[in-house]
Order: structure tokens, then C-alpha cells, then sequence
């Protein structure tokens, strides 16, 4: 004869992670120009690059990533405005 089957725990059900919401950034893709992103960056650039001795360092690591921010920012206002455009021409394709 088997031995009796233990009865199996449940298994707990994985949990939904939170979907990331960064509103401030939503909001300014929203309303933002090209010139707009640039514009943004260039006082913070501007004040890296005034940056010497062993923070001149950082800073130049800090210049890179705001580079691509910048880069990635730039590339989310033209889809915004191609799709902006797109829903202008015409209402659906058949």
C-alpha cells in the first residue's frame, strides 16, 4: 500500500509589479518642442562643464548620460509629433 499523499500547499499567486509612472517627464513630452529638450539641458551642461579637478571627472560621466537623456528625449518629442501628425492626415487606413 502507497504511502498517503500529503496534501500539497498552496502555491502563492506572483504579485502584479507597479507599472512606472513618471508624470513630470510624461507631461513635458506632452507639450515639448526640440528646442524645448535642448533648452532644458543647457544650464545643467553648461554648469558640468565648468566643473575642474576630481569632479571634472564625474562630470564628464554626468555630460554622457545627459547626452543620451538628451538623445532619447529628442527621439520621444519627434514620434509624438510624427503621431500627432499621422492622426491629422487621416482617420484610419482600409
Amino acid at each position: 500500500m502507497p504511502p498517503p499523499a500529503r496534501p500539497s500547499a498552496p502555491q502563492p499567486q506572483p504579485q502584479e509589479l507597479p507599472v512606472p509612472s513618471y508624470p513630470a517627464v510624461e507631461t513635458f513630452i506632452e507639450k515639448a518642442s526640440a528646442s524645448d529638450v535642448q533648452a532644458l539641458f543647457a544650464p545643467v551642461k553648461a554648469g558640468l562643464a565648468e566643473l575642474k579637478g576630481p569632479r571634472a571627472e564625474i562630470g564628464k560621466k554626468a555630460q554622457a548620460a545627459i547626452a543620451r537623456s538628451e538623445e532619447l528625449l529628442g527621439m520621444l518629442v519627434d514620434v509624438r509629433e510624427k503621431l500627432v501628425a499621422e492622426s491629422k492626415q487621416g482617420k484610419g487606413r482600409k
